[in-house]
């Protein structure tokens, strides 16, 4: 039983999954869209929306705490450029948005393992 143990394994070692996880959702905050597995995309879902509650939260915050989330904010991404586009561009599109930030749209199955693929997406308003 999984009894209180959050996130997916993906059929990875520690190192391998949290290399994985930062480059899917660096590269979901820099393309706004990325193709991949459907078990991927869940896997990674809830991280980016996380990030984007942390940034639009830190838009009314005083100058410490938006210190502070731009650092945890690095800490997941360790990226400066996109942690600059996450609380510059993204997280401001989404100040009037209660939740759901991303989109899954299925695409069916690959034809080389037949893994269930989808394009998981920023959403535009």
């Amino acid at each position: 039983m999984r009894h209180h143990i959050a996130g997916k394994k993906l059929n990875r070692n520690k190192g391998q999954r949290i290399a994985l996880r930062r480059v899917l959702i660096k590269q979901l905050f820099e393309n706004n869209r990325i193709k991949t597995t459907k078990a991927k995309a869940i896997a990674i879902r809830s991280d980016a929306e996380k990030l984007i509650t942390l940034a639009k939260n830190s838009l009314d915050a005083t100058d410490i705490e938006k210190v502070n989330a731009r650092r945890l904010a690095a800490s997941k991404l360790a990226d400066d450029q996109i942690v600059r586009k996450l609380f510059d561009d993204i997280a401001p599109r989404f100040t009037e948005r209660n939740g759901g930030y991303t989109r899954m749209l299925k695409l069916g199955l690959r034809a080389g393992d037949s893994s269930e693929m989808v394009i998981l997406e920023l959403v535009e308003e």
